[in-house]
């Protein structure tokens, strides 16, 4: 769907909100030029085409601008991460920052309505108590990585909140949302301004 979305992408300078340069080096495709901004482990690289940034991505202009990097691009990428940013007031900043350092952008997050949590791979999890939340995190087989004790278990749990289509709309008002499906549920939405 990105690829048809932006079938010039193999020209196009993208920043990448929240991902890693590994992704991008296993990508089936390779734009002109990547930025990756993360707040915890952006990776590292000695390739001229990719370019990692250590900050937050809710305050990326002045994150890329103190790093002496570009802070200006064809698209803004950003996958499963609007979800962990803390809150509607930061997902708002997200989105802020988004729709300024580029004319276009691909923002993809898991549906809040699929009926399994995605990190968790527990069904109904994202409409529990935090409390069954965190016991669920801290003792399910299928987690993803499993926290070291109770206190992570709780960190991860309230760090993740999943966003539904009205929320999505509202952070990208000019965006077409897309929806990726699985058995004919939507399994995640994507914001996108192409």
């Amino acid at each position: 769907m990105f690829t048809e979305t932006f079938p010039a992408i193999e020209q196009a300078h993208v920043l990448d909100l929240g991902g890693t340069v590994e992704t991008w080096r296993r990508a089936p495709v390779r734009p002109g030029r990547v930025t990756v901004l993360n707040l915890f482990e952006p990776g590292e690289s000695e390739d001229g085409w990719i370019a990692p940034v250590l900050g937050d991505a809710c305050d990326a202009a002045r994150v890329l601008a103190e790093a002496k990097a570009d802070t200006h691009f064809d698209v803004v990428f950003s996958n499963s991460l609007i979800e962990h940013v803390g809150g509607h007031a930061r997902r708002t900043e997200l989105a802020r920052q988004v729709r300024a350092l580029a004319p276009h952008f691909w923002v993809q997050t898991p549906y809040r309505y699929f009926p399994i949590e995605p990190h968790w791979l527990f069904p109904g999890m994202q409409f529990m108590p935090a409390a069954a939340r965190v016991a669920v995190a801290e003792h399910w087989p299928l987690v993803h990585t499993r926290p070291r004790n109770t206190e992570e278990a709780r960190r991860e749990v309230l760090w993740t909140e999943l966003v539904s289509i009205t929320e999505m709309r509202d952070y990208f008002p000019t965006a077409t949302i897309l929806r990726e499906r699985i058995f004919g549920l939507t399994k995640s939405i994507i914001a996108t301004d192409s």
